[in-house]
């Protein structure tokens, strides 16, 4: 008997962080449900790539800020390859606000996507999931969560309150769906910083390197494949979090 393929969908995935985890999940044999916003050329050229490697693939456009979309996405990716074993809420919005001049038109842009679709699409795929199965939700968190600083400050309460949506989740959801967490630390430059920046404050960890995509598609994939693990958050940063900061780190200099 052939076994029946696992399904994953990802939201955000047309680009950087997004795009190692299609690209590694269609390595080791799952199909690919790719989310994108406004990045449907590139996403179109990852579906093309992955289905040259012998994967499914679909890419699916939503505005994570709407909820009518957002409610689209789960049917429109069970109507094309299946109910998913799994989905990473991997896309974030992420601009700069503080104190001083947050709102509600900041703190509402980036509640919605942050928070609020990965609650819907948890939602959606306990409803989905047939009887006797298992399926898992990551949701993409922050080491900044474990070293707060007062910095993109509607950002940084979007992730603090997705952590706790991670654990009441994994309680609600039982048995049927594990909802886990997966916080990295600085992966890729920030649009605040140079390429010199970033190669500078990389290196500020305990172990002389923060996280890299694939370091991150591979702690995902291990949550994925793992049946006993729920309601937790992974912290892959390189030890970043153990370092305390008064500020955030895109805003650090290229010297020391």
């Amino acid at each position: 008997m052939v076994a029946m393929s696992k399904i994953v969908l990802i939201t955000g995935a047309a680009k950087r962080v997004g795009r190692e985890l299609a690209l590694h999940f269609a390595a080791a044999g799952w199909d690919v449900a790719l989310h994108y916003g406004q990045s449907g050329t590139e996403a179109q050229l990852l579906a093309a790539q992955i289905m040259a490697m012998g994967r499914r693939v679909i890419a699916l456009q939503a505005d994570l800020a709407q909820e009518d979309q957002v409610r689209a996405l789960l049917p429109q990716c069970i109507a094309a390859l299946g109910v998913p074993n799994c989905i990473i809420n991997n896309a974030s919005r992420f601009e700069f606000d503080s104190a001083v001049d947050i709102d509600y038109t900041r703190l509402t842009a980036h509640i919605l996507p942050n928070l609020a679709a990965p609650l819907l699409l948890a939602q959606a795929l306990h409803a989905a999931v047939p009887t006797g199965r298992q399926a898992c939700v990551i949701n993409l968190l922050d080491q900044k969560l474990y070293n707060l600083n007062p910095d993109f400050l509607s950002y940084s309460l979007s992730k603090i309150a997705l952590e706790g949506a991670t654990k009441m989740l994994a309680q609600a959801l039982a048995p049927t769906v594990r909802v886990v967490g997966l916080a990295p630390g600085l992966t890729l430059p920030s649009y605040l910083q140079t390429t010199e920046q970033f190669t500078h404050t990389h290196q500020l960890t305990p172990l002389g390197q923060s996280s890299t995509p694939e370091d991150l598609a591979q702690a995902a994939l291990f949550l994925a494949s793992s049946p006993a693990i729920t309601g937790t958050t992974l912290v892959v940063d390189g030890g970043q979090h153990l370092q305390p900061l008064s500020r955030d780190i895109s805003f650090y200099p290229t010297e020391q």
